[in-house]
């Protein structure tokens, strides 16, 4: 959602009339016609098929033979420049494939992007339950996952209460945790836990463990790692999560120091 005050003065129109013409057609997987953008987008029905033909010149959208248009294939090639730039040097990629298959649970990081949770980078493990949403760029639910809890614990309580009255607690399931006491309360547990925890409050069965991998006095510059797995399985093997999280976050704050320049994170 955009926010009407925010909007600079030196706005270009055509290119925030583009981007919306791209968001509509990126939201109908059967596509659109002309018509039904300018409708969606509330323009003009000269303006939006100069705008979608200039999308498929540059290939953001693809014109099908019957006349809808649907996202073209640049889309993706932006996609893995985004992950690739997210996820930082290959030797995090490598870190966090590796405990991904020696547990055989999926592995995250995220930090805050533009003052937002966000996945930041994913390996797959064949033993955790497969979550769609979670994929990088995801970018809600920092209440309701351990990641996100991992990186709003690192924030004062002012700045929790900002955060979450700016982007709210969506309820996900029945255990999500949906006023701030109860999530200030869960937080203190984490801490003196060393390791923050949900169980079904994202996803019914699935349960999650994270940990900062480095503290920064910079918001953009703290990262998380967590581990997603059956919820089932989280009560009877958090010890070992939790010392399994703590060296693959050691291995990848390693890697994230020797991969920045001067080795600086």
């Amino acid at each position: 959602m955009r926010d009407p005050l925010a909007e600079p003065s030196d706005l270009i129109r055509s290119v925030s009339r583009a981007l919306r013409v791209l968001e509509s057609v990126g939201r109908a997987p059967r596509g659109l016609t002309v018509k039904q953008i300018a409708r969606r987008c509330e323009l003009t029905v000269a303006t939006t098929y100069h705008l979608v033909r200039t999308l498929a010149y540059e290939g953001y959208v693809i014109r099908r033979e019957d006349g809808t248009y649907i996202v073209g294939l640049e889309i993706a090639d932006r996609y893995r420049e985004l992950v690739a730039a997210f996820r930082g040097p290959p030797a995090v990629g490598d870190a966090l494939r590796r405990a991904a298959a020696d547990s055989g649970y999926s592995h995250y990081l995220g930090r805050f992007v533009g003052n937002k949770v966000a996945i930041t980078a994913v390996a797959e493990g064949p033993r955790s339950p497969y979550v769609e949403d979670l994929v990088p760029g995801f970018d809600e639910g920092a209440h309701a996952t351990a990641l996100g809890k991992a990186l709003l614990a690192t924030l004062t309580p002012d700045q929790r209460v900002r955060y979450l009255r700016d982007f709210g607690m969506r309820q996900f399931t029945a255990q999500t945790l949906i006023s701030v006491e109860q999530l200030e309360n869960d937080l203190a547990a984490g801490e003196r836990r060393g390791m923050q925890i949900e169980m079904g409050q994202f996803r019914q069965g699935v349960a999650c463990a994270g940990l900062i991998v480095t503290p920064d006095r910079d918001l953009e510059r703290r990262v998380v790692i967590a581990c997603a797995l059956p919820a089932a399985e989280l009560m009877t093997s958090a010890r070992v999560l939790r010392t399994r999280l703590q060296a693959t976050a050691r291995v990848v704050a390693e890697a994230l120091a020797t991969g920045e320049p001067n080795g600086t994170t």
